[in-house]
């Protein structure tokens, strides 16, 4: 099975988070699992983007779901 790799701007897209947000998430740890092939090249795979995105339902405002 082939996984797509997809480009920050492209998770941009998918959540509506800005490129300088997903860099401040891989920074502090937070965002969607990044892979680094070089220096300079941040690739995300789609379907763990979906996961981080399916992982942070909430139920109500400022409470974490239970799951």
């Amino acid at each position: 099975m082939t996984e797509e790799f997809i480009k920050p701007v492209t998770v941009r897209e998918m959540t509506g988070l800005s490129v300088a947000a997903l860099a401040q998430l891989r920074y502090h740890g937070r965002g969607p699992c990044f892979y680094k092939p070089t220096p300079k090249t941040v690739l995300y795979k789609r379907s763990e983007v979906l996961a981080w995105v399916e992982a942070s339902v909430q139920t109500r405002t400022g409470y974490a779901a239970i799951a």
